[in-house]
């Protein structure tokens, strides 16, 4: 007898943004950054957030990661609506199930890397897993910066202790705000194969924004904005495809067109 072929099935969303608006301002100096998203971002994959400056992008980013509260809509992180949350639990939420990586590294200068590492758990009054964070220390290639402070590193060492910060209590989604904007090229390729690891070898998941079609090709899929809204969705595309789209959509709006896909 032969064996029916078994349905494929996604992975299941790590975040799923439904109807998302975030509008700035009111009344005549309202803007809207975000404009009615749907989006899935899936468990163990890494997305890419593209477009040109103002479409809603780190908006996007911060509405998704809890960061800030959408106008409308809601935004699911696993089975949480972080909406419905107050401050207080949203704050619990942000410190033990998601990990954040930005563009100014946001290192407490005051605190020596170890403890930059530790400082989430810390705050979620959580026990570390002590095997786990040597592993990430290895990984990332500081074990013997641990007890440095952040003005003593270069720019890709900080960025470094920065993805390890994040790392650190396993959270469910990592979030990235230009990680490697502030890095030379050989560096920010060693801090996105850090990111493309996480999801490759711990089933992590990484969102990422980012202007850099280098950076995005280290992603599984590239997801592109234009006036807060979402207008492309590419799968594993390249370095040319992804440049090539978002050359589209800049002499799209340069212009003053809807870009057409």
């Amino acid at each position: 007898m032969n064996t029916p072929p078994q349905p494929r099935t996604e992975p299941a969303p790590a975040v799923a943004l439904r109807g998302v608006r975030k509008t700035h301002g009111r009344h005549a100096s309202a803007v809207q950054a975000l404009d009615a998203v749907d989006l899935d971002f899936f468990a163990g994959t890494f997305t890419a957030v593209m477009g040109p400056s103002g479409s809603g992008k780190s908006t996007l980013l911060h509405c998704a990661a809890g960061l800030d509260r959408p106008s409308a809509g809601t935004v699911m992180l696993g089975g949480t609506d972080l909406a419905g949350l107050s401050e207080t639990a949203l704050t619990r939420q942000r410190r033990t199930r998601v990990g954040f990586v930005f563009q100014a590294f946001n290192l407490v200068p005051a605190l020596t890397v170890r403890e930059n590492i530790l400082l989430p758990s810390r705050l979620a009054h959580v026990r570390p897993d002590r095997r786990w964070l040597a592993e990430v220390v290895e990984r990332v290639g500081l074990r013997d910066r641990l007890r440095h402070r952040p003005a003593q590193l270069s720019g890709g060492e900080q960025q470094r202790v920065a993805i390890a910060r994040a790392l650190s209590v396993r959270p469910q989604v990592i979030f990235c705000d230009e990680p490697t904007g502030a890095l030379d090229t050989t560096t920010a390729a060693r801090v996105l194969a850090l990111l493309r690891q996480a999801v490759d070898a711990d089933r992590q998941t990484v969102v990422m924004v980012t202007h850099d079609p280098v950076a995005a090709s280290y992603a599984d899929r590239v997801v592109f904005l234009a006036d807060g809204r979402i207008v492309d969705d590419l799968a594993a595309p390249g370095v040319d495809a992804i440049a090539e789209r978002l050359a589209h959509l800049g002499a799209a709006r340069a212009g003053g067109e809807a870009p057409s896909w």
